[in-house]
C-alpha cells in the first residue's frame, strides 16, 4: 500500500538522526574523558637529596631519589645550578679491566610512571663540573632539572662531607 518514501513511515529519519546525533556525542566525549597531560615537573620530587662537599674548582655529585608520581614516563635531560659551571648526568660502569668508571648518560634519566630512578654514590647521579666557590657541610645547592616537555623543578639539597665513590672517568676526558 505504501512505500518506504510515504509519509506512513516518519520515524525513520528520526531514527537515523537519533542514530548520528549518538554517535557524534560518543565521540566527543572521548577525548574529554582522558586524563590531562601533567608537565613533568610538575609530577617529579627528589627524596633524600644531598649534594658531596668540594673545594673551588673541582667537580662533586649530587644524589637522591627522584620520584615521578605520574601515569607517564619522564626524562630528565638536563639540569644547571649556580653552584657548577656545568652538570652531566653520570652513570657509574665497570670497564673491560673491572674499574668502576664514570660516564655520561646519552639521552637523560628516565624515570618510569609511578616509579624513581635512585641517584646514589657509586651508580647514577648528576655530575656538578666546575664548582665557583667552596660548596662546605651544611651549605645547600639548588639544581633545576630540565625535561623532554621543556618543563623544570627545582631541586634543594644539603652539602655534607662524603669520602666514597672516588671513581674515575672513562677514558679520562674529565
Amino acid at each position: 500500500k505504501g512505500s518506504a518514501m510515504s509519509p506512513r513511515f516518519p520515524r525513520r529519519p528520526a531514527l537515523v538522526l537519533s542514530a548520528a546525533a549518538a554517535l557524534l556525542l560518543a565521540g566527543c566525549a572521548g577525548p574529554a574523558a582522558s586524563t590531562p597531560v601533567v608537565p613533568a615537573g610538575d609530577a617529579v620530587h627528589m627524596t633524600d637529596a644531598w649534594v658531596k662537599a668540594a673545594e673551588p674548582d673541582a667537580m662533586t655529585a649530587g644524589f637522591g631519589e627522584l620520584v615521578n608520581d605520574s601515569d607517564a614516563e619522564v626524562t630528565v635531560v638536563s639540569a644547571t645550578s649556580t653552584a657548577a659551571s656545568m652538570i652531566e648526568m653520570h652513570e657509574t660502569v665497570q670497564n673491560e679491566s673491572g674499574q668502576s668508571v664514570m660516564r655520561e648518560v646519552e639521552g637523560g634519566f628516565t624515570i618510569p610512571a609511578h616509579g624513581s630512578r635512585e641517584l646514589a654514590p657509586g651508580g647514577d647521579h648528576l655530575m656538578l663540573m666546575g664548582v665557583p666557590a667552596a660548596l662546605r657541610a651544611g651549605d645547600e645547592v639548588t639544581v633545576t632539572l630540565t625535561f623532554s616537555d621543556d618543563s623544570t623543578v627545582d631541586i634543594t639539597a644539603p652539602v655534607k662531607d662524603f669520602a666514597g665513590a672516588n671513581e674515575s672517568y672513562e677514558g679520562g676526558e674529565h
